[in-house]
C-alpha cells in the first residue's frame, strides 16, 4: 500500500512538470498586407531597410547627430520606460516563484493559563497549576503541484508581457528619435526665416530712405513715405513672433535630451543651414513593418498574453493538488527543546476542488476570451494604422518636394520683380504701390520656400517614424 502511494505521488509530480497546460496554445496572428505601398516612386526609393536603424545620419547634420545621442542616453520619458521593463520583470519574477515549494521558519513563545474548570485545566493542575510556559521552534513547507498549467500560463503570460514592454520601450524610442528631429529641422527652419525676414526688412529701410529722400525734393507726396514706414513696421513685427517660436523650439528641444529649458541655447543659436535629405529614401515593403514597428510588435505581444491569461482561468476549472508538512519542536522550557522528544511533524497530500462557484470561474473564461478578441481587434487596427501612416507620410513628402520647386521659381521670379521695381522707381518711372507689391511678394515667398525646405526633411522624418526606424 505505501508503495503504491509513493508511485502515485511520483506520477503526480511527473504530470505537474510536464503535463499539458490548460487554455489555447498561442499561435501568432497573420495580418493581410500589400505587397507594396502605393505611393513608392520606384526612382527614388532605395532597398536597404538595414540604414532604418541610424536614419538620422543620413542628413549628415553634426548638432542633429548629437543631439540625438544625448537624448537617447538623458531622456526622461525613455528612462521610465526602462524602469516599467524591470517592474515587469520583478513580476515575472513573484508569478514564477510559484512553481516551487514555499518554506517558512517560525519560532514562539508564549506564557499561557486555562481554566481549571475544564478537562484540560484539571489535568494541567494535577502536575503542578494551571499556568504554563510555551516555546516552539520549526518550519513548515508547502508546494502546490501545476497539474493543468496555470503557473505556466501565467508564466508565459508574464513572459510576454516582458517583451510587450522591450516594446513599448522601443516605441519611445521611435517616437523620441522622431520628435527631436522635427524640433531641431523646425529650428532651422526658423532661423533661416529670421534671416530672410531682416534682409527684406533691410532693404525695407533702404527704400523708406530713397523714399524719404524723394519727398524731401517734392518728386513724391507724403502717402508713399507713409506706406514704406507701414511697411517696415509689419516686417519688423514678424522678427519678434519668429524668435519667440525660436526659443520654445530650443527649450523643447533642450527637455526632449533630458536636460533644463535654455541648456542647448547656447549651442543652438548659431546659425547653421536646414538639415538637406538624401536624394534616396529607405522604404522597403509593408510585411516588414510587421517586424519592424515597435507598436506592432508590442501589440502582437500582448495579443499571445492574453491568450495565456485565459489558459490560467481555465485552469481553475480543475482540482489543485499540493503536498503540505511541517516540522518543529515544542517544549514547556528552552531547554525542552533540545530534547529529541519535543519534536512533532505532520506531512501529506491535499486537493481542492471547485464544485459550486455561481458560475464565477466559466464568467472569468470569459472574461479572458474578450480580452483576447479585444488584443486581436486592436492588433488588425494597429497594421492598418501603420500602412496608413506611411501611405500618408509618402504622399506628404513627394508633394511638398513638388511644392518646393514651385516656391523656389516663384521666389526667383518674385526676387527679379522686386529688384526690378526698386529701379524703376528710384527712376520715377513707376508708382510705389509696384514696389510694395513686390517687396511683400518676395518676402512671402522666400519665406514659405524656407518652410518648404524644413517641411520636406520634417516629413521625411516622419515616414522614417512611421516605418518604425530608430532601433536595431
Amino acid at each position: 500500500m505505501k508503495k503504491f502511494k509513493t508511485e502515485i505521488w511520483a506520477m503526480l509530480l511527473t504530470t505537474g512538470i510536464i503535463g499539458c497546460a490548460a487554455g489555447p496554445n498561442y499561435k501568432r496572428p497573420e495580418a493581410a498586407v500589400p505587397p507594396s505601398f502605393q505611393e513608392t516612386k520606384k526612382e527614388i526609393i532605395s532597398g536597404e531597410v538595414s540604414q532604418l536603424a541610424r536614419w538620422w545620419t543620413t542628413f549628415n547634420d553634426r548638432v542633429l547627430n548629437s543631439l540625438i545621442e544625448k537624448a537617447i542616453h538623458s531622456n526622461i520619458d525613455l528612462r521610465v520606460a526602462e524602469i516599467h521593463i524591470k517592474e515587469v520583470r520583478a513580476s515575472r519574477g513573484i508569478i514564477d516563484s510559484d512553481r516551487w515549494p514555499q518554506v517558512n521558519a517560525s519560532g514562539s513563545y508564549a506564557q499561557n493559563r486555562v481554566s481549571e474548570n475544564t478537562r484540560q485545566g484539571r489535568s494541567v493542575k494535577a502536575f503542578g497549576g494551571a499556568e504554563y510556559e510555551l516555546y516552539q521552534a520549526g518550519f513548515d513547507a508547502s508546494w502546490e503541484i501545476d497539474l493543468f498549467g496555470s503557473v505556466r500560463r501565467a508564466v508565459e503570460a508574464a513572459d510576454a508581457d516582458i517583451e510587450s514592454a522591450i516594446e513599448a520601450r522601443r516605441s519611445v524610442l521611435v517616437t523620441l528619435l522622431g520628435d527631436l528631429a522635427r524640433n531641431y529641422i523646425e529650428l532651422r527652419g526658423l532661423q533661416r526665416q529670421i534671416i530672410i525676414t531682416k534682409g527684406n526688412l533691410k532693404i525695407q529701410e533702404e527704400t523708406l530712405k530713397l523714399i524719404q529722400a524723394r519727398y524731401k525734393a517734392g518728386l513724391i507726396s507724403y502717402l508713399d513715405v507713409t506706406r514704406a514706414e507701414a511697411q517696415v513696421a509689419d516686417t519688423g513685427a514678424q522678427i519678434p513672433l519668429l524668435e519667440r517660436l525660436l526659443k520654445q523650439v530650443s527649450h523643447r528641444l533642450s527637455v526632449l535630451t533630458g536636460q533644463e529649458p535654455g541648456s542647448l541655447w547656447a549651442e543652438l543659436s548659431r546659425d547653421a543651414p536646414i538639415p538637406v535629405p538624401p536624394s534616396q529614401i529607405v522604404v522597403g515593403i509593408p510585411s516588414e513593418l510587421l517586424r519592424r514597428r515597435p507598436d506592432l510588435r508590442r501589440t502582437e505581444r500582448e495579443i499571445a498574453a492574453a491568450s495565456a491569461r485565459i489558459g490560467v482561468a481555465t485552469a481553475d476549472l480543475f482540482p489543485r493538488f499540493s503536498l503540505t508538512g511541517s516540522f518543529g519542536l515544542q517544549g514547556q522550557s528552552s531547554n525542552d527543546l533540545s530534547d529529541s522528544a519535543s519534536r512533532f511533524w505532520s506531512a501529506g497530500p491535499s486537493i481542492h476542488l471547485p464544485i459550486f462557484t455561481a458560475g464565477r470561474i466559466r464568467s472569468n473564461i470569459k472574461v479572458q476570451d474578450a480580452r483576447y478578441e479585444q488584443a486581436l481587434a486592436r492588433y488588425e487596427q494597429t497594421v492598418l494604422t501603420a500602412l496608413e501612416d506611411v501611405e500618408n507620410s509618402l504622399v506628404a513628402w513627394f508633394m511638398e518636394q513638388s511644392r518646393l520647386k514651385s516656391l523656389s521659381d516663384a521666389t526667383t521670379a518674385n526676387r527679379q520683380s522686386a529688384a526690378m521695381a526698386r529701379e524703376l522707381y528710384s527712376k520715377g518711372l513707376t508708382d510705389f504701390l509696384n514696389v510694395l507689391e513686390a517687396e511683400r511678394s518676395l518676402l512671402s515667398s522666400e519665406n514659405q520656400l524656407a518652410q518648404s525646405e524644413a517641411a520636406v526633411s520634417t516629413n521625411l522624418v516622419a515616414l522614417y517614424k512611421a516605418l518604425g526606424g530608430g532601433w536595431e
